[in-house]
């Protein structure tokens, strides 16, 4: 086996592919990456850890058909290293060459016959542009619960209706929610899956840069906890299994009537937080306080340091004064994409509704609503 292919766009596959190999694989082999060299002239790269797969196709200057077994992440630090010069692949009985301009580097080889096969993709759902998909899953995917120990909120919960897609996540202080349109593959498709929030994001952000559009497929157990879904676009898959489907009934925990609102510039408002929350400790939170024409940041209080910093906001309602976490508000800040921040009060001790610019009418105006959970003021 043998191939010639353009550094740039080996170390950038080899990187995509590399990205899902397990740190820590229960199995030796599981850190390898699969290279083959098909009769049709393709390079495919694949890993896979009986969780997720991955898997890049690449079209090689010039190759020979076969398949070698390598480390996948030190095979990702060398192409990284390598200078802007074709990169030549030779395998040589149990060690395979690889040589670019003057350097030369030689790999022990695993056994290939002990590699699992990747699985097949599921069935096509339908398709959505990449830039759309990883948008709406960055968004979601900041509130997904980071405990292993309560894996249902782990999790994106993806619902499918017809041309709607719907996503979202929670770790119990905050909830994300973002709807989008899509192209599927049958008008009156309808299904529900728990993702990994993890796996999702990283997915996203790999193939939101392709420019192409992403093909969803989704196995016919989607609804079970015991299906898979799968992810392509542009020569590059990925698949993952599904988590449980059980997930809070969140639609119940948005709030459809409100005494108050502020809207203030995004970025002047997370400056704001940034520099008030250098006095706050890590489990302490950032208090706000909304009248007239102006909102009051506060944090630290008795003798320990203390910072006040005061910012016009167009505001409507009744007086509030409330408290959040300040790394679930920056990362919510962040998560809008919009220049103006509109924040929805009921009482300061109700959760608060973040989303960008327009306000939310039953779900039709916003496409991305974040729920924020206040910390309640002592006193």
């Amino acid at each position: 086996m043998m191939f010639r292919i353009d550094r740039d766009v080996l170390a950038e596959a080899v990187a995509w592919t590399a990205r899902s190999l397990p740190a820590r694989p229960s199995v030796p082999v599981l850190a390898g990456m699969r290279l083959e060299v098909t009769g049709e002239q393709q390079l495919k790269l694949s890993g896979f850890d009986y969780e997720v797969s991955a898997e890049v196709t690449l079209e090689p200057q010039t190759g020979e058909p076969g398949v070698v077994l390598v480390s996948g992440r030190l095979l990702a630090e060398i192409t990284r290293a390598l200078p802007a010069q074709p990169v030549e692949l030779v395998v040589d009985g149990a060690k395979a060459v690889v040589t670019c301009g003057s350097a030369r580097f030689t790999l022990l080889t695993m056994p290939v016959e002990d590699y699992p096969s990747l699985p097949a993709m599921p069935p096509a759902a339908g398709r959505v542009g990449s830039d759309v998909f990883a948008s709406a899953v960055g968004q979601v995917a900041v509130a997904a619960g980071k405990d292993d120990t309560l894996p249902m909120l782990t999790g994106v919960r993806m619902e499918i209706a017809g041309d709607t897609v719907t996503l979202a996540a929670t770790d119990r202080y905050r909830l994300a929610v973002r709807e989008l349109k899509w192209q599927p593959e049958q008008p009156d498709f309808e299904a529900v899956a728990m993702i990994p929030g993890r796996t999702l994001a990283d997915t996203a952000k790999a193939l939101g840069g392709t420019g192409a559009e992403v093909e969803i497929a989704l196995s016919s157990a989607g609804g079970t906890g015991e299906g898979m879904i799968g992810f392509s676009s542009a020569g590059r898959r990925t698949t993952t299994r599904l988590l449980d489907p059980e997930f809070p009934k969140y639609r119940s925990l948005l709030p459809t009537e409100f005494s108050a609102s502020a809207e203030l510039p995004t970025a002047s408002f997370v400056e704001a937080v940034k520099r008030v929350a250098l006095v706050a400790e890590r489990n302490t939170p950032v208090r706000l306080s909304f009248r007239g024409g102006e909102v009051v940041l506060e944090a630290g209080s008795g003798d320990e340091a203390q910072a006040v910093e005061a910012l016009p906001v167009e505001f409507d309602g009744d007086e509030i004064n409330i408290a959040f976490n300040h790394q679930f508000l920056l990362e919510g800040l962040g998560a809008i994409d919009s220049d103006v921040a509109r924040l929805q009060f009921t009482t300061p001790t109700k959760p608060a509704i973040l989303t960008g610019g327009k306000p939310v009418d039953n779900g039709a105006g916003e496409d991305y609503r974040y729920l924020i959970m206040p910390i309640r003021l002592s006193g």
